[in-house]
């Protein structure tokens, strides 16, 4: 049997390939660039809307500290917040560090037995491969009940030549008498 195999011819040169892999690499820089723009862009919108700009001109030294006392508050209430969230995500990870130990230590505890590598033969493996499908068979026989026969009494059937051989001689002429008796 005899196998062929096709190769498949590029459409392309590799000098065409390489002009077209820097062709792609100069757009998609192109579009990088052109997407960092538009985040800047959206986020100096988005401060922009959320923080106006502050006019300090035409404010008197009054109402600069009153101003710098409120952006004080401010800070001081997004820092506790802050830190309130710090020592919660210290407290989860403190957690789940101890929990992540108890679940080495209970893997330790519990050790998996070697498996030991059996050498069988081809034959037997095959053997193995076929009992696993016919086992799927149902097998009626194996689920009776077995009903023992009682045995007949038989007459004990001796053998003749022994008897023979018992008889003979002067033990057997003698049990003979005895019996006759």
């Amino acid at each position: 049997m005899t196998c062929i195999v096709f190769q498949k011819k590029s459409k392309y040169t590799a000098t065409r390939r390489l002009l077209l892999k820097s062709k792609l690499l100069k757009k998609a820089g192109s579009m990088l660039a052109a997407e960092k723009e538009q985040n800047k862009r959206e986020r100096d919108e988005a401060l922009n809307e959320r923080v106006p700009p502050l006019k300090l001109s035409g404010l008197s030294a009054q109402e600069l500290q009153e101003l710098c006392k409120e952006l004080h508050r401010k800070i001081d209430v997004v820092d506790e917040a802050r830190y309130d969230l710090e020592i919660k995500v210290a407290k989860n990870e403190k957690e789940i560090q101890s929990l992540t130990q108890k679940i080495w230590e209970m893997k330790g505890t519990k050790q998996r037995t070697k498996l030991k590598r059996v050498k069988k033969s081809h034959d037997a493996k095959l053997d193995a491969l076929t009992e696993s499908k016919m086992s799927s068979k149902a097998d009626f026989k194996a689920n009776l009940k077995t009903v023992k026969k009682e045995d007949e009494k038989k007459e004990e059937v001796t053998d003749w030549r022994k008897n023979v051989e018992a008889m003979s001689g002067m033990e057997g002429r003698k049990k003979l008498f005895d019996a006759g008796q």
